[in-house]
């Protein structure tokens, strides 16, 4: 199985906090992107007090795009354009001095994501990466569960996701499902569920990963058929600092969806987690015991409650300076971009 090296140390250092600029009065968001960003983003932050959202505009208006960062009323950039963008993007930020926030997959290639994770510290602002699933309720739960030793020592981890989404209906043709343009199911989920591990269960030191494209074919805007140069499903195997395996099933190009399941089993015990609110603990003797997972109200889209969580603690980053150190930053947009780059 492939080793995945470390990120660069310096990229992993974090930014001294006496170099980040505290912010008076209210966050101005100026966003980028009109897809996820304008469907989900903008209203996370518009819903939060002390947060206004001043703009959004399109990544395929170039010039707007890039004025957006130099804007006096803009003071933090979310960047939610397609990922082979987001490093022009990114970089206008960081010329103009302005806090930023970049969707994931970081970038397209591990090379840029390094250079963009260093030219931040050396930028001096605010700079985070847009996992918001850390910011999900059965994820914290399993965080704290691994953290807080409940396990013991994490040795086995499967992870199955199937999800029609692309299939039924069937999505047209896009950025997402061309290769060259940062498309494809491992940016777009295995992003999520490799930062998942880092952040619950410990670093990947090895990654192997199997893609496929199984919906090889799709119309664009204008009727015409084209190729898929992006995979829509993948199979995974990751080795964890510890020993510990992890293996991953996950497609969105399936006849149907059903409740994801995540199992991690450890040397005291294991937990199951089904779908997004059903979690049980399993121990020594057969003994089960279903746990508690903090009910939110999910609205349309399942990164809905997540990212208002965690646009509420974006505005408190930029406005305080403060990091917290389980804020996804560029290093680990970074770090996860080298498993990914892994997996392909």
């Amino acid at each position: 199985m492939p080793g995945v090296s470390a990120p660069d140390e310096a990229a992993r250092l974090p930014l001294p906090r006496s170099r980040l600029r505290r912010l008076a009065g209210a966050v101005n968001v100026g966003i980028v992107g009109t897809g996820f960003g304008q469907r989900v983003v903008a209203p996370a932050f518009a819903g939060i007090d002390g947060c206004r959202v001043v703009d959004v505009v399109s990544p395929r208006d170039r010039d707007a795009a890039l004025a957006l960062a130099s804007r006096a009323d803009v003071d933090l950039v979310s960047i939610h354009s397609p990922p082979f963008l987001h490093a022009e993007h990114v970089r206008a930020a960081l010329a103009a001095g302005k806090a930023v926030l970049c969707d994931k997959p970081f970038t397209p290639d591990v090379a840029t994501s390094e250079a963009l994770a260093g030219e931040a510290v050396t930028a001096g602002v605010v700079h985070l990466v847009n996992f918001e699933f850390r910011y999900h309720p059965v994820r914290r739960l399993l965080r704290d569960l691994v953290h807080g030793g409940a396990l013991g020592d994490v040795q086995h981890v499967t992870w199955v996701h199937v999800s029609s989404g692309s299939r039924v209906p069937l999505r047209a043709y896009g950025w997402l499902f061309d290769a060259r343009r940062g498309g494809g199911w491992i940016g777009a989920w295995a992003s999520h569920a490799v930062d998942t591990v880092r952040f619950c269960l410990g670093e990947v030191v090895a990654a192997r990963g199997w893609p496929r494209t199984d919906v090889t074919t799709r119309p664009d805007a204008d009727g015409a058929l084209r190729e898929c140069s992006a995979e829509d499903s993948l199979v995974a195997s990751l080795t964890l600092e510890n020993g510990a395996t992890v293996a991953i099933d996950s497609t969105f190009a399936a006849a149907v969806s059903v409740p994801p399941r995540l199992t991690v089993v450890g040397t005291e015990g294991a937990v199951d987690i089904v779908g997004d609110a059903r979690a049980t603990l399993h121990r020594p003797g057969g003994l089960t015991e279903p746990l508690e997972v903090p009910r939110v109200a999910m609205g349309g889209d399942r990164h809905g409650a997540p990212m208002r969580a965690w646009a509420a603690a974006v505005c408190d980053i930029v406005t305080s300076g403060e990091v917290p150190d389980d804020a996804p930053t560029f290093a680990d947009g970074y770090a996860c971009d080298v498993v990914l780059s892994a997996l392909r």
